[in-house]
């Protein structure tokens, strides 16, 4: 048995607040029938469904391995909710994302992490650095760290970028071994001096097991709106295998990070 069992509620969205328009696909600051808060990324934005696949089976890994991640819910958006909304493009967006969405819960008074101001431990920065390897994060950069800093802890968000072999989904055992070359761009990497103890932790953490746990969870209707041939088990399949067949593999991804470290130091 997996020592991590992936449990995501399903909420009900009430109440539209704001949106972020910082981010590409104009996530919101949305309320829920739980009473909590929540940044409510659509699936009618224009990375689609999968982008909500890469957060979820990312953020879930991150948890997985111990780090901080905010809670992952499914959001039910009802049909009429974008109706009243005045803003077209946003009533346009609520339109296309009926049914199943993805949120992470709100974390009030969180910053965004700053790399100046604020350097993490060898250790946490090892195991992001490994994490973003293995799932092919390219979005953790000075530019966009994608991480914020809340109650003095370091909390990861958006890996809706991750995983962009399932954009194509040819020859994902061929991706699924290749060394991840954009790591030289991660602002965590000049910290990262430990990751070959981080490699020797997560593969003894992480298991074929506790990947099909986390592929599970995907909704079968974000699956299918691609078109595609392929069922939604088979589709799960190829991410369980790819995950698997990349941690088997991790010493590439390693020598790649250790490698590009060495030249911005």
């Amino acid at each position: 048995m997996p020592f991590y069992t992936p449990e995501i509620r399903t909420v009900n969205v009430t109440r539209y607040v704001t949106p972020l328009r910082e981010g590409g696909s104009l996530p919101a600051i949305a309320g829920a029938d739980d009473d909590f808060m929540y940044v409510l990324k659509f699936r009618g934005a224009g990375q689609g469904p999968k982008a909500l696949i890469a957060e979820l089976i990312g953020g879930e890994l991150a948890r997985a391995v111990g780090l901080r991640v905010p809670e992952i819910v499914f959001a039910n958006l009802e049909a009429a909710f974008g109706r009243t909304e005045p803003d077209e493009e946003i009533q346009d967006l609520l339109k296309a994302s009926t049914g199943l969405n993805l949120a992470l819960h709100y974390l009030q008074g969180a910053v965004t992490y700053d790399p100046v101001t604020v350097i993490p431990d060898e250790q946490l920065a090892s195991d992001i650095v490994w994490l973003d390897c293995l799932i092919t994060n390219v979005d953790r950069t000075a530019r966009n760290t994608n991480m914020l800093m809340w109650k003095r802890d370091l909390w990861l968000i958006d890996h809706g970028a991750s995983l962009y072999f399932h954009h194509a989904w040819q020859n994902f055992e061929e991706q699924a071994i290749k060394p991840f070359l954009q790591v030289k761009d991660h602002v965590l990497l000049p910290q990262a001096s430990a990751i070959e103890k981080s490699d020797e932790k997560f593969r003894a953490l992480l298991n074929e097991e506790i990947f099909a746990a986390i592929v599970s969870l995907i909704p079968g209707e974000w699956l299918r709106e691609d078109g595609s041939a392929e069922s939604a088990d088979e589709k799960r399949m190829v991410y369980q295998k790819f995950l698997t067949t990349r941690l088997n593999a991790s010493g590439v991804f390693v020598k790649e990070a250790i490698n590009a470290r060495k030249a911005i130091i």
